[in-house]
């Protein structure tokens, strides 16, 4: 059964996530790598060593932030 999800405000169904899957199992069905990302989870920031034990579940709430490098400053 896919997993739905709140993500930065949309609610999105992850087919290839079930329920359970963790926090680290979305963001690599995302594609991001976890070097500039801050993740919230359910209004809690989810620091990176937990990515891997926060289990999902359906209407769960998100907040992904991918850092950039780049431009100047002056």
């Amino acid at each position: 059964m896919p997993l739905t999800l709140v993500l930065n405000g949309h609610t999105r169904i992850f087919e290839a996530l079930e329920v359970s899957s963790t926090l680290e199992d979305l963001l690599k069905e995302l594609e991001l790598k976890g070097d500039r990302i801050a993740v919230e989870h359910n209004g809690e920031i989810a620091t990176r060593q937990k990515w891997n034990e926060i289990r999902l579940e359906n209407n769960d709430r998100l907040e992904v932030v991918h850092f950039v490098g780049g431009g100047s400053i002056g």
